[in-house]
């Protein structure tokens, strides 16, 4: 499993960054992202559901979003 601490950055940066890396993961690879921005908090699962990869919610507080992706294609 990958672990990203994307939680300095604030949109776009996270969402690129999350696409990037999921483009070079192999399948049922995960990838821990941990992320701050209000912006990507709200933009980078959205793109993920989107893209059909499985997303699993592991803390959802007021200063940090941790989720697992897993690589479903």
């Amino acid at each position: 499993m990958i672990l990203i601490d994307l939680t300095p950055y604030v949109c776009p940066y996270p969402l690129v960054k999350v696409k990037l890396l999921l483009r070079h993961m192999d399948v049922d690879e995960k990838l821990h992202v941990l992320l701050s921005d209000p912006g990507s908090r709200r933009d980078v699962p959205l793109l993920i559901k989107k893209m059909g990869f499985d997303i699993e919610i592991i803390a959802d507080q007021p200063h940090c979003l941790s989720f697992i992706i897993t690589k479903t294609n």
